[in-house]
């Protein structure tokens, strides 16, 4: 069996894999979603696992940000609460894969980009308030912390510092049925990432430490669109002869990069899967028209809502066209009806071009794609 079920997340990504078999199912939780979806959606998704009778074997966060890393403090806190208070815990959870801003971006950019906040005199209520890069970069550290005071193991099958990346983990990590290959990142990618943390430090670190309250303000104000994250875990999930890619928000040249790498592209440089996760909850920035050519599946998911222009039309269209161009016939599942969705239908005509649309009803907490 394997099978993604998909939690309505809104903005964010909230994913679990099942897997095993129908009389013994396994579950993996991948990110938790922004703020609200705990509550709204995954409290009763994990309810229905333990009643069941099962746990987590896994918890994954992809990266640090807001809108992964949410839910799932939510959970470890619930967790937390119930213990002390003696109560029935929502669900059990044997590890956590999740890589820390000190391990990707190295720990003299971590003490900079700390100290920065820590310092920023008159913009610091600013960068607090409007800076996510820092906020959710405390919320992966409060996630470690949280993770120990549960005695749950965090990244306990890799090394070096137990580093989540594709040069440590050269196969697939086994767990019953599944085949759980880590494709993103890679040293590479971090590497070029711990740069432009570099590059942003010097740009900003003097400005936002300015006595001018204007000059600080303004320069914290460009901190937060300028902040680069790369660092996504990026996963290929096999079992019974069916794939599935699971690619947080990471940059498609990056994942090829880890494909290549890890030796799962064919000969010809592509690779085709059952179902892809589509980046960054579609966003063009994150893609090419080529990478959807070159990476290809049947079905595609997108968990956005429209916020921050997500998914881009230009996204949806290079599917659809990739998939014509090749005589291809897909399915597009998304949690929310979108404005680019809708001009989707319009513009490239679904019966013309050969896909279709599914989108998970309002009021559902889930949807599942069934792939064996």
């Amino acid at each position: 069996m394997l099978n993604l079920r998909v939690v309505q997340a809104e903005q964010g990504d909230c994913l679990i894999l099942e897997y095993g078999t129908v009389s013994s199912p396994r579950y993996i939780l991948i990110d938790g979603g922004p703020n609200q979806i705990y509550d709204d959606h995954l409290q009763f998704v994990l309810g229905g696992i333990r009643e069941a009778g099962h746990k987590l074997d896994l918890v994954i966060l992809s990266h640090v940000d807001d809108d992964h890393v949410n839910g799932l403090l939510d959970l470890t806190a619930e967790l937390q609460d119930q213990r002390r208070d003696g109560e029935q815990e929502t669900i059990a959870i044997d590890e956590f894969w999740h890589n820390t801003f000190r391990q990707t971006a190295g720990p003299d950019v971590e003490g900079r980009f700390r100290a920065l906040a820590n310092r920023a005199g008159a913009s610091r209520n600013l960068m607090s308030r409007t800076a996510r890069a820092g906020r959710s970069i405390c919320q992966g550290d409060e996630l470690t912390r949280e993770a120990a005071s549960l005695d749950i193991q965090v990244n306990p099958r890799f090394s070096p510092e137990y580093l989540v990346a594709v040069d440590d983990v050269p196969g697939a990590v086994v767990l019953g049925n599944l085949n759980l290959q880590v494709v993103g990142p890679t040293k590479d990618n971090l590497d070029r990432l711990r740069k432009k943390w570099l590059k942003w430090l010097k740009k900003h670190e003097k400005p936002v430490l300015s006595r001018d309250p204007a000059e600080a303000e303004r320069a914290a104000l460009a901190a937060d669109s300028s902040i680069p994250n790369l660092s996504s875990i990026m996963l290929l999930a096999e079992a019974g002869g069916k794939r599935l890619l699971l690619t947080g928000d990471g940059r498609g040249d990056h994942l090829l990069e880890g494909l290549e790498k890890s030796g799962l592209l064919e000969p010809q440089g592509s690779l085709h899967v059952e179902v892809l996760k589509v980046p960054h909850h579609g966003s063009k920035r994150n893609a090419t028209p080529a990478f959807f050519r070159t990476v290809t599946a049947d079905q595609y998911v997108i968990s956005a809502n429209g916020m921050h222009g997500n998914p881009d039309l230009d996204t949806l269209q290079w599917i659809v066209e990739a998939a014509r161009a090749q005589n291809r016939s897909i399915e597009i599942f998304v949690t929310s009806a979108t404005a680019a969705s809708q001009r989707l239908v319009v513009e490239r005509d679904p019966g013309e071009y050969g896909y279709q649309f599914i989108e998970m009803a309002p009021g559902e907490h889930s949807m599942v794609l069934e792939l064996c």
